[in-house]
């Protein structure tokens, strides 16, 4: 009997110990740029400028009428150019301004702010037959 009490109290004197939190292991998110290097305004405010031109000569080359097609294309591609500068990582933009490659990533980003700056016009209506829409 005095042993059971003794192997009782000693399984009970061992949870006394004071045990420490488990800390969970933050796992690394690919999508989190939070820990890349920061792009400073100089260098999105050139790039804005750089990639908006860009655009615009882009437009320009199969263009009959460069003069009018230059007006109308500054408004789209500077919309576009200032969508891509919100989530611009250091990487884009030195690839971009210091050695004039547009990488990947750009590309898919590009793809999505055109898509969001061009349908965000009103589109022209189409013709209407016979007095149908």
């Amino acid at each position: 009997m005095g042993a059971l009490t003794l192997c009782l109290a000693v399984t009970g004197c061992s949870e006394e110990k004071e045990q420490k939190p488990a800390v969970a292991k933050a796992e690394r998110n690919p999508f989190d740029h939070s820990h890349d290097v920061q792009v400073t305004d100089v260098e999105k405010h050139k790039f804005e400028h750089d990639f908006a031109e860009q655009c615009v000569q882009r437009e320009l080359r199969n263009s009959t009428d460069k003069a009018a097609d230059e007006a109308r294309w500054q408004e789209p591609c500077m919309c576009i150019a200032t969508y891509l500068m919100k989530d611009l990582t250091a990487d884009e933009a030195g690839k971009f301004i210091t050695e004039h490659k547009n990488t990947q990533s750009l590309v898919i980003k590009f793809e999505n702010a055109a898509y969001h700056c061009l349908q965000a016009k009103a589109q022209p209506q189409g013709p209407k037959l016979f007095g149908k829409p």
